[in-house]
């Protein structure tokens, strides 16, 4: 049986392989803000020598409210994606939304992430295939673990077999995600190189007019995702998350990320998973 592996770039990711982090603010406030949570999150990568991909959204097109912050949109955002990956020389991902955005960014993006909202969209998905860039299909909440690999077979009758998926939580009720970790190997029993989303699993969806969170429990979950045989974490990181545009009470510190980092690195090694 071949190993589930993928190449994004320079960078294996899966079986046998060193995690993947995906890593940056949920969205583009400015430029400024942009280049700055790179150059740090770079240097934290550097010196802890990861795999690192670089995300934030240049549109949330997906908010609870219609007043919610969405970010500078597609023209304007990939064009600040672009000086930042070329500035620092860093891989980058971001959301897509519809079939007709995928030909404009998918020059900058390394890794095309397929938002959880949308993912059962087919038009999309399969649009986002044909670019032959590495895709990341964030996990639907609505969705169960055996259906993911419905949703990549989407991408791989393209000629495409770069393709990961995102696990972040499913929905219990009306305004709480919880986290079943047996989806981790139930997934990649499947074949896939799995992700765990830390962050945006601690979100209460749509709870009062905007969503909101729980980011004192990032640490625990990445830990137990990392602990189960996670190929990789997602997490959404800010200077100040207090005071940030969007996803506000789902994010990491920043100043917290290397001691996060450090921690699942020591989980890997102990049950020697690469």
């Amino acid at each position: 049986m071949n190993k589930r592996c993928i190449k994004i770039s320079n960078l294996e990711v899966g079986q046998g392989h060193k995690m993947l982090f995906i890593l940056g603010p949920c969205v583009i406030e400015s430029l400024e803000s942009l280049m700055e949570h790179a150059k740090e999150i770079k240097e934290i990568a550097n010196s802890e020598d990861l795999q690192f991909i670089f995300k934030a959204s240049y549109d949330k097109a997906n908010r609870t409210s219609l007043n919610s912050f969405r970010g500078p949109g597609v023209k304007e955002g990939i064009k600040m994606l672009k000086e930042v990956k070329q500035e620092l020389g860093i891989l980058v991902t971001s959301d897509v939304h519809t079939p007709q955005e995928v030909s404009e960014v998918s020059d900058v993006l390394d890794l095309i992430q397929i938002p959880a909202l949308l993912s059962r969209q087919t038009d999309l998905i399969v649009e986002a295939g044909k670019t032959g860039k590495p895709i990341n299909i964030k996990k639907g909440q609505f969705m169960a673990p055996w259906d993911m690999v419905k949703a990549v077979d989407k991408v791989r009758t393209q000629g495409n077999s770069n393709v990961c998926v995102t696990e972040r939580g499913v929905c219990f009720g009306y305004n709480y995600l919880v986290n079943d970790f047996k989806a981790i190997p139930r997934m990649q029993k499947d074949g896939l190189v799995v992700i765990f989303d830390a962050t945006h699993s601690t979100q209460l969806p749509s709870y009062g007019v905007e969503s909101s969170g729980e980011h004192e429990f990032i640490p625990y979950l990445a830990r137990a995702a990392v602990a189960i045989g996670a190929d990789g974490l997602f997490a959404e990181v800010h200077k100040n998350p207090i005071e940030a545009l969007a996803d506000s009470t789902s994010m990491l510190k920043l100043s917290n990320l290397k001691g996060l980092i450090r921690d699942v690195k020591r989980i890997r090694e102990a049950l020697q998973l690469g």
